[in-house]
């Protein structure tokens, strides 16, 4: 049965509503922030040294350079590619008879210049045996996490990162490019897994790929980058509230002990509202690092953040350390991707395509199941899944 928009339009409308009412104060919000962000400028060190001293449970960015410090976008080169890589899933379904899970990767080179070319593919794996069902402990028996759900996912996203090193290998030397990943390169989701999963899924897998992608560049140029569009992350603005505190050092824990609350002023406001103030379109922002605890395991590859201004919206793009020490990588990373954007009306065309070559459609899913479920016909094995699952199938009303 299809959703009866009807019954909750007044919900909606009462939303809406909500919204508005709070806009003037969102505002005032907004430009106390912006003013807190101007007058802590010339104070670098001393709200680095202020956050590093704190106790947070929010996250805070840590400062590289001048809040307020903006840069313009340099002049394209004549000859160019741009990698990029996305994935998409088919998960473990226990109501099906076959225990096994799909990625499916695509890729796309895309040349530009006087040669111009374009590929584009998919990949698609499926994983069966035992080994490739969980993630087990090393020396530990009986200790191990199943492939599914948030892990699947993690999965993926090693899977996406090992495709864009391969794709990045088979460039020339001498060339320039940028190698590009859709999401986060700060993989969240382990800091909740045993240590076990972090090491094989972070050191084994997906730091060893950008480590292979950093080593290509003592050959040519092609620092790697992620791309998150309309970012949610309040990291910069809770610098901002770190500042605003009176105490010395900010403990969290005692916030509300605390009788002035000056840092609930701009409590609220998302880092992308400020950098669409502060920034020109085409501009990027300073540079900052995440305070995420899985980061203390990624070495060279310790993940820097800006944000870029683009006619619709501010995207948050994501380097390792490499990247963001080296000002002619930094700045193609700049330049490539915006030249992406305004290919792809405000979103990087590569990234785009690859999206298309990865995705897994909801007849897709369908067909796979249907072909396991044929080929364990032909093969006279068990075919039976669960009574939920045979139900589905069957409309009986």
């Amino acid at each position: 049965m299809a959703l009866d928009l009807g019954k909750i339009v007044d919900q909606i409308t009462n939303m809406v509503a909500n919204l508005k009412s709070h806009s003037d104060e969102r505002q005032q919000q907004l430009n106390h922030a912006m003013d807190i962000l101007h007058s802590q400028s010339n104070n670098l060190e001393r709200l680095e040294n202020k956050i590093e001293a704190s106790k947070l449970t929010w996250l805070v960015a840590h400062l590289v350079e001048p809040i307020d410090r903006h840069y313009q976008v340099q002049p394209c080169p004549d000859e160019f590619t741009v990698i990029a890589t996305d994935g998409s899933h088919i998960d473990v379904d226990r109501h099906q008879p076959s225990h096994c899970y799909l990625i499916n990767i695509g890729g796309v080179v895309l040349r530009y210049g006087s040669r111009p070319d374009a590929i584009l593919d998919s990949l698609p794996h499926l994983y069966a045996s035992d080994e490739e069902l969980v993630v087990t402990s090393p020396g530990m028996q009986g200790r191990e996490q199943p492939v599914e759900g948030a892990l699947l996912g993690i999965k993926r996203g090693v899977e996406e990162c090992k495709r864009l090193a391969e794709l990045s290998a088979e460039l020339p030397a001498g060339s320039k490019a940028v190698a590009l990943i859709d999401g986060s390169l700060i993989m969240w989701s382990l800091e909740a897994y045993p240590d076990f999963v972090s090491d094989i899924m972070l050191e084994k897998g997906f730091l060893t790929y950008l480590e292979q992608i950093r080593k290509l560049n003592d050959e040519r140029e092609i620092p790697i980058a992620s791309y998150i569009s309309y970012p949610r992350s309040s990291d910069v603005v809770n610098a901002l509230r770190v500042a605003l505190c009176p105490s010395d050092t900010v403990d969290s824990d005692k916030c509300s002990e605390c009788k002035s609350r000056e840092c609930d002023f701009v409590a609220g406001v998302r880092d992308r509202e400020l950098f669409t103030v502060l920034l020109a379109p085409g501009e990027r922002s300073a540079l900052f690092i995440s305070p995420s605890k899985i980061q203390k395991r990624y070495g060279k590859n310790l993940v820097h953040f800006f944000y870029l201004k683009l006619d619709e919206e501010i995207a948050r793009i994501e380097i390792p350390q490499w990247v963001a020490q080296d000002e002619k990588r930094l700045n193609l990373v700049h330049t490539l991707v915006l030249d992406q954007c305004k290919r792809g009306q405000g979103y990087p065309v590569a990234l785009g395509e690859a999206h298309e070559k990865a995705v897994i459609t909801g007849a897709d899913r369908e067909n796979f199941w249907k072909m396991v479920e044929s080929l364990l016909i032909a093969e006279h094995l068990p075919t039976s899944g669960s009574a939920k699952s045979q139900s589905k199938k069957t409309r009986w009303v």
